[in-house]
């Protein structure tokens, strides 16, 4: 390996794109293009990123097994990076299992760990749990350990495990100092946020505040019975009756768990259930049957009882409280808003994938967002990206680690 290749592989790692450029901008061998490739998406430029590194994996010869793995996995980091979730994953794994074969277990650490990180935006926290607990970070520099442990952390939040969440951030923390980056230090902040930003809504007896996600994991843990609106369960800290395929239940255990320890007025249920304005005999005896499926429905957990007005829910143990957990943005498009929020720029197709819904249903949420100037796009066709404005100034931190070997 020459001395360019190997200054230019240092800069990178140090997180100094430019100082890696001024050594190998002009050159178009397999090695410099990789290289180039790497540099051009820490600084940015997403699409010249991606070009060169396919340049360079068709550059280096069929013998170089190690180095074209090593472009894909980062083609694939440009890919998580740019929320493009339909990259293939099967290729991802057959560089991971090259790196491995040939002892680099470094680079085959980090492609397991963007395995994860897919699988965490997609919300499959299951297998992205299984895939990290067979994933040894032992071996990882401090730069890719800063993002194993976002890794960590980020499931945590999502289990509402906040001791562990906090724990992986300080050593998110302590990694980014070790590897001396600022972008990488920028990014476990940006991370950290979450902790101290509003997780949740708490409504009970007609008042309602904001949550942190620690104060959310307590209220789980408590005796309360909880209408939770961004689970759409219902919930104590013994049992849990999901609602999520049942809109109408749900909506009448929300309205109901609002009006706790009142009962709901049928008029209003009928409104909030069915959107009816006018309500006729016909919208009551609806009412009835979806009230006797709610009552049965939470059998286990409480009594759905008829009123003189409405109909009121009553927990089994008269100390019970019955609050509801909501988000803290409720809108027709939150959903989208919120995967949006984490600052990159989204395809509708990966929010599609993300949310588990069509394309056209995403497509008709980003215009109606946009009109009102909540989102922002740019690019055309397949290119065109969305984002919550401002755009930011620098892409996550993408490396190689290990240097390349010369053609």
């Amino acid at each position: 390996m020459d001395s360019l290749i190997t200054a230019a592989a240092r800069a990178l790692a140090a997180g100094d794109p430019l100082g890696a450029l001024k050594r190998i901008a002009l050159r178009e061998d397999a090695p410099a293009l990789a290289l180039r490739g790497i540099a051009m998406a820490q600084l940015g430029d997403l699409v010249r990123a991606k070009a060169l590194l396919r340049r360079a994996a068709r550059a280096f010869s069929p013998k170089e097994a190690v180095a074209r793995a090593r472009c894909v996995v980062a083609e694939a980091e440009i890919a998580l990076v740019s929320r493009d979730l339909a990259w293939p994953a099967k290729t991802l794994e057959a560089a991971r299992a090259t790196l491995e074969a040939n002892g680099d277990r470094v680079n085959a650490a980090h492609a397991r760990t963007l395995a994860v990180r897919r699988l965490l935006l997609i919300g499959r926290l299951d297998e992205a749990e299984r895939m990290l607990a067979e994933l040894d970070s032992t071996p990882l520099p401090p730069a890719s350990r800063v993002a194993h442990e976002l890794v960590v952390a980020g499931i945590a939040m999502r289990r509402l495990r906040t001791k562990a969440a906090r724990a992986a951030l300080v050593r998110a923390e302590q990694a980014a100092i070790e590897a001396g980056i600022p972008a990488l230090t920028a990014e476990v902040e940006s991370a950290s946020l979450v902790m101290r930003t509003t997780a949740a809504r708490l409504i009970a007896k007609g008042a309602e505040r904001p949550l942190l996600l620690e104060e959310v994991e307590a209220l789980l843990a408590s005796e309360a019975l909880v209408v939770d609106a961004c689970r759409y369960v219902v919930c104590d800290a013994r049992s849990t009756v999901s609602l999520a395929t049942r809109p109408i239940l749900f909506t009448l255990a929300r309205a109901l768990g609002e009006a706790w320890p009142g009962d709901a007025p049928r008029n209003a249920l009928i409104a909030r259930a069915f959107h009816s304005k006018h309500p006729d005999e016909t919208h009551r005896a609806r009412l009835r049957v979806e009230v006797g499926r709610l009552r049965e429905a939470l059998r286990t957990l409480a009594e759905v009882n008829a009123t003189k007005e409405g109909f009121t829910l009553t927990p089994y143990r008269a100390t019970q409280e019955i609050v509801v957990l909501a988000p803290p943005v409720e809108e027709p498009h939150a959903a989208v808003l919120a995967f949006l929020s984490d600052g990159e720029s989204w395809s509708s197709s990966a929010l599609a994938i993300a949310l588990g819904v069509s394309a056209r249903t995403v497509q008709r949420a980003l215009d109606a967002l946009a009109g009102t100037g909540k989102v922002q796009s740019f690019g055309g066709g397949r290119a065109r990206r969305w984002m919550t404005p401002p755009m930011p100034g620098f892409p996550t931190i993408l490396l190689l680690p290990g240097p390349l070997p010369s053609s």
